[in-house]
């Protein structure tokens, strides 16, 4: 970190979402583009709570070969095609409590600067024009490949698009592409054309955030040819180009296979948020490493929506109980134990965080003070009971509040702020991640067993009225009946559990379910 330049000055942040979708089915938006943007909000918001001002750019293809193709099938315009699914997409980012970035270009609002940039390669003798078309020259850069590593006779020719024996080397890409009839087009010092795919990135990123910038975000599939090729034609034009650090996520598996349309185990953000709390479908992400695979699985997403209502639950029962002290002013300090948890846990979540982003480690370590939470709200429950029946016994009271004076176990007020301490570390955290809900715990508490009873293919009905058999088994000594309804509930997802005022059900990990 040189002076007072921020270490991290931007993101940039390639079309993998809206557009790049376009061949799909409508609001298609697969998984992928949650890993993606998840990932990168999460880093953007770690940095700020840092201290760094971060500037965030997030551009979008809306047009190129494939949105072109799709747009003539459906027999509208490219622009009505790419800015649907660009609405669609940030409709999707949104359910994911992914907050919008400094700002989100598009290529077609970009033209005159990737013009610019092509004309700057194009004197640095680096590219050459052949009617109307304009290739970068991989033989005048001897850098290329070297972001992926790879060898040149690696490079397959057509693999994405078909072979033009025109190129002085297979493996030169466009930067211009001619128009075709019936496609949009732009007017350029080498004809009516369109830009090829990779300029338009090196372009808008270099006016946003300049030649020298500090993360470049994308998904390990990019890295070649895409990453390769823009980083390739930013120095090409100016050799003074540097990203600081480039990272890469890895892909979607579908019960450790790759996701894919062909297999038919392709899964959108909207197919699963559909049984899933979005919150849920969050944690579940983020459960991976980003630069790991993220292995999408029923039971894992049951599993990351039991932690999501547990946290939750846990957090509304503080907030319960803290409700009437809140106001209160106490001169105790939070008690030693608490208080050491919570400094070991800021720690340890500013360690796994600057680790290149260890979201597991950090979701494991919120455990402890989950668990610390429930055992000051226990205990002091048990408190107040017992300072309730301290009170009706007169003639014994300050007897017994001499007695607990010389004992070392904590006071009621002790208690209250252990629990505003952990609940505040814990809800700060959650907001570094994105992991708070934007509406009250109460309400996303009753949208997460709304979606456990749709898994479930129950009704609020339903239910109670299976609770009602189960409970009419039991007062007749059916056991074998109500364990019966109580087992079967468990496999759908569904817990129940008998207090003092009556039978409860809370969501949980169908039964038999073992974290992956």
């Amino acid at each position: 970190m040189d002076g007072e330049r921020l270490l991290w000055k931007g993101l940039q942040v390639l079309p993998t979402g809206g557009c790049r979708q376009c061949q799909s089915s409508p609001l298609a938006l697969d998984l992928v583009v949650g890993v993606q943007a998840i990932m990168r909000l999460l880093l953007c918001g770690y940095l700020k709570f840092l201290g760094y001002e971060v500037e965030y750019v997030r551009n979008f293809t809306d047009i190129d070969d494939k949105i072109i193709k799709r747009a003539n099938e459906r027999g509208e315009t490219v622009t009505s095609l790419s800015s649907r699914f660009i609405n669609e997409f940030l409709l999707d980012m949104a359910e994911l409590q992914c907050l919008p970035p400094t700002c989100e270009p598009r290529v077609t609002e970009h033209i005159e600067h990737i013009i610019a940039l092509i004309t700057k390669i194009m004197e640095n003798g680096k590219a050459y024009a052949m009617e109307g078309d304009v290739y970068f020259s991989v033989d005048s850069f001897p850098e290329y490949l070297s972001l992926s590593g790879r060898k040149l006779d690696q490079n397959q020719a057509g693999a994405r698009v078909a072979f033009d024996t025109r190129k002085r080397n297979p493996a030169d890409f466009a930067l211009w592409k001619a128009a075709k009839e019936g496609e949009p087009f732009w007017d350029s010092p080498w004809g009516r054309g369109r830009p090829g795919w990779h300029i338009e990135c090196s372009a808008m990123s270099a006016h946003y955030l300049g030649h020298v910038f500090d993360i470049h975000g994308g998904g390990k599939d990019l890295i070649f040819p895409h990453h390769e090729n823009e980083l390739a034609q930013s120095r090409a034009a100016y050799p003074e180009s540097e990203v600081k650090c480039w990272m890469h996520n890895g892909f979607v598996n579908k019960d450790d296979k790759k996701m894919a349309k062909s297999d038919n185990n392709f899964f959108t953000i909207r197919d699963i948020i559909a049984l899933y709390h979005p919150m849920a479908l969050r944690f579940f992400l983020m459960r991976t490493h980003y630069r790991s695979d993220v292995n999408h699985s029923d039971q894992a997403l049951e599993i990351a929506s039991d932690r999501v209502y547990y946290i939750y639950q846990t957090l509304y029962d503080s907030e319960e109980v803290l409700a009437t002290y809140r106001e209160e002013s106490f001169s105790v300090p939070v008690p030693a134990e608490e208080q050491n948890m919570i400094d070991e846990h800021h720690k340890d979540f500013l360690k796994h965080m600057s680790g290149d982003l260890r979201t597991t480690d950090v979701l494991d370590g919120f455990m402890e003070l989950l668990k610390a939470i429930n055992s000051n709200l226990k205990d002091f429950q048990k408190l107040q009971q017992k300072l309730e029946q301290q009170k009706k016994k007169q003639q014994q009271q300050k007897k017994q509040q001499q007695q607990k004076k010389q004992q070392s176990q904590k006071q009621p007020e002790d208690h209250i702020q252990a629990l505003i301490a952990l609940e505040t570390e814990l809800k700060n955290k959650l907001s570094i991640l994105g992991l708070m809900p934007p509406s009250s715990l109460a309400e996303v508490l009753k949208q997460l067993k709304d979606k456990a009873l749709k898994r479930a293919g129950l009704t609020e009905e339903n239910l109670q009225e299976q609770i009602e058999q189960r409970n009419a088994a039991r007062k007749n000594k059916q056991f074998e009946i109500s364990d019966g309804i109580r087992k079967n509930l468990a496999t759908k997802g569904i817990a129940l559990m008998d207090e003092p005022t009556g039978t409860v059900w809370r969501p949980c990990e169908p039964e038999g379910s073992e974290e992956p």
